[in-house]
């Protein structure tokens, strides 16, 4: 079929995913450059319905306050590097809100962000003895204020009821809790950001597909199809990002450029248990996060998970880990094996032979039925009632295979990934949690790579939106307990 040409076939900007990770950009971008033109693309025909989707991920708005896989132990210490690192992150998405709540560029924050304590919790004396240290290693640290802690029955029933009841408490407990911590809706927000930036002129094209991104000399010609129609659309762009989820590595490799080679993907998918029960969700306030089973990837940290969506209060517990080659919830069971190259061979075949645990694993999750699932829940509520829970399908996850050499050919990454050209005219963001929790300074992060000549210019803006930038906060500790004080009044956290 013929290419079209739009009213619009050129732009200034052009991203593809109408998801938390393009929104951001798109936002970001309209503060600092209002007079550049953007362009969104977006193969489903509504915002933020792939990993942005309330219902696909944890929303836990990761800070490392309750993530145990953040603070893993390390030659009998517990290691809080990385822990302190995405919670400096995710103060920036919250200075970010405020200041676009702030100048009205958001609306009512309690559509997307409400106060839901996060908690860890600990059975079994290694357990409890690991949390007891984790607390000795943050509870002094600036951006952990407040941190609690307790290994008492009494505490454990008053705070968490419906994981005591039925409980054999001659196992030793523990749990280490911050009552200030946030339930996240991604796709409110997401809707909130292109409600925003569509306003100031923004187009988003729903329900087409990116089938071709060329390189016409230092620009971008992407072509895209209707996929109810089959029409197909080519424009060109001066910059293109890529914020599309599992699809970031096929799309970049479409790109052609130099920097994807090598890398690959592992596609994980999850289920949930939902809640049915509302006097059962009613009792409990708060996200229990545990340690994860030997072999289970990051994505896949057990949690009883209190979640706000809609302005109704909801009860997850899970994710349970799953395969499909599938590399978005709504893709196809061909996404794996397209993504195959001859540069990426040597990393997907090392990954294989050195995650024989995490394939072990995954097998045995596949082979779990609602029984087993049930199970595992009530290790954390023993009285659970197989009839009180729905199993529903959660959103897919791409792990991204890092290209490294000898003796190792591929490094599976559990988190998230930014590739861009030398150029700075096309990036994506590849990977899994923390996303969209802290995409305010990943985008950040693309700023700095693409537009470097314009950061002289943007420097004063950026400082505006985010007063920590250019700053760690770990560091400054007056400086955190303005901004956190300063957000939990503007998002109505307080």
């Amino acid at each position: 079929m013929a290419t079209n040409t739009s009213a619009k076939d050129s732009v200034d900007v052009l991203l593809v995913g109408a998801g938390v990770i393009s929104a951001t950009l798109s936002v970001m971008l309209k503060q600092l450059q209002p007079e550049w033109s953007q362009l969104i693309v977006e193969r489903l025909d509504t915002p933020g319905a792939e990993s942005s989707n309330p219902w696909n991920n944890a929303g836990t708005g990761h800070s490392a306050l309750c993530e145990l896989n953040y603070t893993p132990e390390v030659r009998g210490k517990v290691d809080i590097s990385k822990a302190v690192g995405v919670n400096e992150k995710f103060q920036v998405s919250r200075q970010f809100w405020s200041f676009l709540v702030e100048q009205g560029v958001l609306g009512d924050p309690s559509e997307f962000i409400n106060r839901v304590p996060h908690v860890s919790f600990a059975h079994g004396m290694d357990q409890v003895d690991f949390l007891r240290a984790r607390y000795e290693a943050l509870k002094d640290h600036p951006l952990f204020p407040n941190m609690q802690h307790s290994e008492s029955e009494e505490k454990f029933t008053e705070f968490l009821p419906i994981m005591a009841r039925g409980r054999d408490f001659t196992e030793p407990v523990a749990i280490s809790w911050f009552e200030d911590g946030t339930d996240i809706n991604y796709g409110a927000l997401t809707r909130q950001y292109l409600d925003a930036v569509t306003s100031e002129g923004v187009e988003v094209r729903y329900g087409n597909q990116v089938t071709a991104i060329d390189q016409m000399g230092e620009k971008w010609q992407v072509t895209t199809k209707n996929v109810h129609t089959g029409e197909s659309t080519a424009v060109t762009a001066n910059f293109v990002f890529i914020g599309a989820g599992g699809m970031a590595l096929p799309l970049l490799q479409k790109a052609g450029i130099r920097e994807i080679k090598g890398y690959g993907g592992f596609p994980v998918s999850g289920q949930w248990l939902r809640c049915t029960n509302e006097e059962l969700i009613n009792q409990h306030d708060a996200k229990v996060y545990g340690r994860p089973e030997i072999g289970a990837p990051p994505m896949s940290v057990p949690h009883l998970d209190t979640r706000v969506i809609d302005g109704k209060r909801g009860l997850l517990f899970g994710p349970y880990a799953g395969w499909t080659p599938k590399f978005l919830k709504q893709g196809t069971f061909l996404d794996l094996f397209k993504s195959l190259r001859p540069n990426n061979l040597p990393s997907m075949v090392g990954v294989g032979l050195q995650e024989l645990g995490l394939t072990k694993y995954l097998i045995e999750e596949v082979l779990k039925d609602h029984k087993a699932k049930v199970a595992a829940l009530q290790a954390y509520m023993p009285e659970a009632n197989p009839e009180d829970w729905e199993l529903v399908i959660a959103g897919q996850r791409v792990q991204v295979i890092k290209p490294i050499g000898a003796p190792k050919f591929g490094s599976l990454e559990f988190g998230t990934a930014l590739i861009n050209n030398s150029q700075g005219t096309i990036a994506g963001l590849m990977g899994a949690s923390p996303g969209a929790s802290i995409a305010p300074a990943a985008m950040v992060e693309v700023l700095e790579r693409c537009f470097g000549q314009y950061m002289g210019e943007w420097g004063p803006k950026l400082k505006e939106m985010i007063p920590s930038y250019g700053t760690r906060l770990a560091r400054n500790p007056e400086l955190f307990s303005q901004q956190w004080e300063r957000s939990q009044k503007s998002l109505k956290l307080a």
